[in-house]
């Protein structure tokens, strides 16, 4: 259980890695596919339940990895004033 607990946060830290939306979303689908599949094997010990876990896992590493990144893509530096406020300046 620890394994798989460890293998998933793995995969939601990664999925939101990418400059674009796109990225994100791909980079995503592929961890979560891979780490599906693994988990869905040792879960399982089939083929079946490794291609079952690679859907679900794939499904979900894309819906995490679209989901996640900046706020404000078309802006290239973003920080946080003293205040608390997030200020974003354009190019």
């Amino acid at each position: 259980m620890k394994k798989i607990l460890l293998a998933s946060t793995f995969a939601i830290a990664l999925a939101g890695c990418g400059q674009t939306q796109a990225d994100r979303t791909l980079g995503g689908a592929a961890l979560g596919g891979v780490a599906g599949a693994a988990i869905g094997g040792a879960a399982t010990g089939t083929g079946g339940g490794a291609l079952a876990g690679a859907a679900i896992g794939a499904l979900g590493g894309a819906a995490i990895g679209a989901n996640s990144g900046p706020r404000y893509e078309r802006y290239s530096r973003c920080y946080i004033d003293d205040y608390g406020r997030e200020i974003c300046r354009g190019y």
